[in-house]
């Protein structure tokens, strides 16, 4: 399949798409997941008008909201206010995001019938998306702005629980009981993911995330048999991009080799790609788990933000130091992050007070 390419961006100092692209940054960058909001006061006076997924929706409001922590904390990287469960929303699944439970499916997939019912997204649905990239690319300078989407598994796991689940139970016995009804609604959600990454590369997204959040939940062999086909179909399909690519799950230390070569299926030579690691593994360890020639991106525990500064500056000098032994071991690059999504409480003037850090080491 031709992919019709848009011109990209040229940000050669960009240091996030060096480090993700095996070249050596003059710092070493950091964003963080969920760093566009909850912890920001200013965020949070927006949202008092606009539901979260209006919010979504609404392409001024998904554009401030994402420059917010840019002006603030001064990362390097600014990623797309939007959520995983948006394209479903486009693609006219009933659904909210409830406060303190997360996405609600009002009729969650169950059979057969109920993943034929299931619509393509249409290019029109996701438009204020892909104007609210636009707003931003003109608006960043030379900040690179990274696109997102939630991987297949972890979308059917929404839509067969219903909302979120702690073990996953029906997403499993369908996967195990059912497997041709399994891979047509995988099928389905992977070109529903493909279709939402698409209509921000081609507003000019920088780079792109895919947020297998769930897939830790899966033994490997179960990953390989029923998870990677359709995700390496993601990555394979959108190669002709060519920007970075980066794949991330919580808990998937045993996962990660296999994610990588998700990553790789499909890609050209050289094209940068990246695994993001929780905080549960090392990055020298994670650094022998993955295929050659990818970066890594983590991965302090998002609960020392709240453990004080003395805390926060020692864990992070680990991570860092721990990232140099990761690219001595053979990682192409370190993307500094959290190991998941910044907590709400977290005070934002650490936040600040750590990018300054790690550009400084």
């Amino acid at each position: 399949m031709n992919t019709p390419v848009r011109a990209r961006r040229d940000l050669p100092e960009s240091p996030y798409l060096a480090a993700a692209s095996g070249r050596k940054p003059a710092h070493v960058p950091v964003w963080f997941m969920r760093q566009a909001g909850r912890s920001l006061p200013e965020y949070r006076a927006l949202r008092e008008r606009h539901s979260m997924l209006a919010a979504c929706f609404e392409p001024e409001v998904a554009c401030e909201i994402t420059l917010q922590p840019v002006r603030r904390h001064g990362v390097d990287a600014a990623i797309l206010f939007s959520d995983i469960v948006v394209p479903l929303r486009a693609a006219g699944v009933e659904l909210d995001i409830v406060a303190d439970v997360g996405p609600v499916i009002a009729h969650p997939v169950r059979s057969d019938a109920d993943i034929e019912a299931m619509k393509p997204l249409e290019p029109q649905a996701i438009a204020p998306i892909s104007e609210a990239v636009s707003l931003l690319v003109g608006a960043l300078g030379d900040v690179p702005l990274i696109g997102f989407a939630g991987a297949p598994f972890t979308l059917a796991s929404y839509l067969v629980e219903g909302g979120p689940s702690r073990n996953h139970a029906r997403t499993k016995a369908m996967m195990l009981a059912e497997p041709h009804s399994w891979h047509a609604l995988m099928s389905k959600l992977t070109d529903l993911t493909i279709a939402f990454l698409r209509g921000q590369l081609e507003a000019g997204v920088d780079a792109i995330q895919v947020f297998d959040s769930w897939a830790g939940t899966l033994s490997l062999a179960d990953y390989r048999h029923y998870v990677l086909p359709h995700s390496s179909r993601v990555f394979a399909t959108l190669s002709d991009y060519g920007v970075p690519m980066t794949h991330f799950g919580v808990g998937t230390a045993e996962l990660l080799g296999a994610m990588s070569s998700a990553l790789k299926c499909g890609m050209k030579p050289r094209q940068a790609t990246v695994v993001g690691v929780d905080w549960r593994t090392s990055l020298a360890d994670a650094a022998a788990r993955v295929e050659p020639g990818t970066a890594l991106q983590g991965n302090l525990d998002p609960v020392v933000l709240l453990a004080g500064w003395p805390v926060v500056e020692r864990s992070a000098r680990a991570v860092i130091d721990d990232g140099r032994r990761a690219v001595d071991a053979g990682a192409t690059g370190h993307v500094f992050n959290l190991g998941h999504g910044v907590l709400p409480e977290t005070d934002p003037a650490i936040l600040t007070d750590l990018v300054a850090l790690v550009h400084s080491l």
